[in-house]
């Protein structure tokens, strides 16, 4: 089955892209760098596929359609980290301690060792190495984001990228949404966040080239490994109110010093 998210059927960006994100030269890279990295890891690969059907119920992979480039919907293809009977469509969001998520799930995801399979995405041309992150369908359909998502979606979405490290502790910043009912959160996630995640996403877009992808590799190795310091620290955009609360929220020096100024409790 194939589709094609509505937003770029009839949007066309006001952005200008980098040429890199569409030349052979990367495709070229993220081809040789996946079969480099496929011969490397798949006895690791096997015994995390054994962990998961050891430990729980249910098929091995999570599929699941998102929007590539042009729109077009492609399958990402992950190691299932939650219970069988939610790996159905459901809330686009996943939350910090959510239930869903099997033991073996979040020793997974804290290394992201679930992406593993993104690999044969990346081999198949869905996918490349550095770029937007695919997100749900869901996500994409806010009134004010359109043009910026056509140009999002003008080129192949990443493993990794500038707006995933930015936003790589974002199951705990936004907590708060956590307690809304998940077509609110939704509606919450995509008017507050994705207007910051498009604007880190089209910046990477307008200045990529391979300098600057070896560089966002490199550092998506030094945070999972926390060698460099959180995500949210070096964060260009400001957060929305309910987040800046919220554990492990990077907040500005003007409202460190406002907090600095403000009685205690």
């Amino acid at each position: 089955m194939s589709g094609r998210t509505a937003v770029t059927s009839q949007s066309k960006s006001a952005y200008t892209v980098s040429q890199w994100c569409d030349s052979s030269w990367k495709r070229c890279f993220d081809v040789c760098g996946a079969l480099a990295l496929l011969a490397v890891l798949w006895p690791w690969m096997i015994l995390i596929g054994a962990a998961i059907l050891l430990t729980s119920r249910g098929p091995l992979f999570f599929r699941q359609r998102r929007p590539g480039k042009g729109g077009k919907e492609f399958t990402i293809v992950k190691f299932r980290t939650m219970v069988v009977r939610d790996c159905q469509p459901g809330p686009a969001l996943t939350w910090t301690a959510d239930p869903r998520v099997t033991r073996i799930g979040r020793f997974l995801r804290k290394w992201k060792l679930d992406e593993f399979p993104q690999l044969f995405n990346v081999l198949r041309g869905d996918m490349s190495f550095v770029g937007p992150r695919p997100l749900p369908p869901a996500l994409w359909n806010g009134e004010t984001i359109q043009n910026e998502a056509a140009c999002v979606l003008s080129v192949r979405p990443g493993i990794t990228g500038q707006a995933a490290l930015e936003f790589r502790d974002e199951t705990k910043l936004f907590v708060p949404l956590a307690s809304l009912p998940p077509e609110q959160a939704e509606a919450e996630y995509v008017r507050h966040i994705m207007p910051l995640k498009l604007a880190i996403e089209i910046d990477y877009l307008q200045h990529a080239s391979f300098a600057g992808d070896c560089r966002l590799i490199l550092k998506t190795l030094l945070r999972v490994f926390n060698l460099q310091k959180g995500s949210q620290s070096g964060m260009r955009q400001p957060l929305p109110s309910f987040a800046q609360n919220a554990p492990g929220a990077a907040r500005s020096p003007e409202a460190e010093r406002a907090s600095a100024a403000s009685p205690g409790d």
